[in-house]
C-alpha cells in the first residue's frame, strides 16, 4: 500500500468525475493538450527568431565597415 496504490487512484478518479463531470473532464484534457502544444510551439519559435536577427546585424556591421573603408579611401567625399 502507498500513495500509488490503484485503490487510491480509483477514489481520486471518482471524486474528480463527481466534481467536474465526464464532459468537463474530456474538455479539460483536450485543453491541457492544446496548451502544451502551444507552449512547445512558442519555445521552438523563440529558438528560430534570433538566427535572422544575428544575420541582419552581421550584414549591417559589414555595411558599416564598407562605408568606413570607402571614407578612408576618399577622405574628401565626406
Amino acid at each position: 500500500m502507498g500513495v500509488f496504490d490503484w485503490k487510491h487512484w480509483l477514489v481520486v478518479l471518482v471524486v474528480a468525475v463527481l466534481l467536474f463531470g465526464g464532459k468537463r473532464l474530456k474538455h479539460l484534457g483536450a485543453d491541457l493538450g492544446e496548451s502544451i502544444k502551444g507552449f512547445r510551439r512558442s519555445v521552438n519559435s523563440e529558438d528560430d527568431v534570433p538566427a535572422p536577427a544575428v544575420a541582419s546585424a552581421r550584414v549591417e556591421g559589414e555595411a558599416r565597415e564598407a562605408q568606413h573603408a570607402a571614407r578612408e579611401e576618399h577622405p574628401g567625399n565626406r
